[in-house]
């Protein structure tokens, strides 16, 4: 990891601000010894899927799936792998969601079992897709303006664990992605449920 051990932060973001997400990705690819892109095909995950196996077909795909996610979600999923062939990497909670439900349920944002909740169906399932996987590089499509955390990341961040995260639309709005949909004339699915946000401006602990 010694390339990205030594990157100096704001001189890359200085230049990723001058470049498409093509080349921002051709640019992480090119500096990595393992990369990864996560997915939980909520609205919008079309794009980065696309984007990046346009450069590295066979990038490894880590999905990992809460098990509360919408019919229409679970549909859109299908319809992408098979669209874009994905190299897909299924990570799912170790307790299923009829046991849970018995024994937790889905605890609101105030209730203290949230944090449980939120580390048996999104965390768990994701620190164990890293530790196998133990990429260098980490492609995922967090913008600004999302929530108050991601306005300070910028396109090239790392992650507390040493991982370099790209985030090759950091600076697109969602008019630029609904023109990026017409041009590559890719399906976009809205009907998205997050169990651990509730609301859209919350982290749930996965990026921070």
């Amino acid at each position: 990891m010694g390339k990205i051990e030594n990157i100096d932060l704001a001189q890359v973001n200085r230049e990723m601000a001058k470049k498409s997400p093509s080349e921002i990705i051709e640019w992480a690819i090119s500096i990595s010894n393992n990369v990864v892109v996560t997915t939980n095909f909520r609205p919008y995950e079309v794009v980065i899927l696309h984007a990046v196996t346009q450069v590295d077909k066979y990038c490894k795909v880590i999905w990992c799936d809460t098990g509360y996610n919408t019919v229409q979600t679970y549909k859109h999923a299908e319809e992408l792998k098979k669209m874009l062939d994905l190299n897909i990497y299924a990570y799912v909670p170790k307790q299923t969601v009829a046991h849970r439900n018995i024994v937790l349920g889905i605890p609101n944002i105030e209730d203290p079992n949230h944090a449980v909740f939120t580390k048996q169906v999104k965390l768990e399932p994701f620190q164990r897709a890293m530790r196998d996987h133990q990429p260098d590089v980490w492609f995922t499509n967090l913008r600004k303006g999302q929530t108050a955390f991601r306005n300070g990341i910028d396109v090239v961040s790392k992650s507390k664990d040493g991982v370099l995260k790209v985030s090759p639309f950091y600076h697109w709005t969602d008019q630029d992605l609904d023109a990026y949909l017409v041009e590559k004339n890719l399906p976009n699915e809205f009907a998205y449920f997050d169990p651990t946000k509730v609301e859209s401006n919350r982290e749930c602990g996965l990026h921070i």
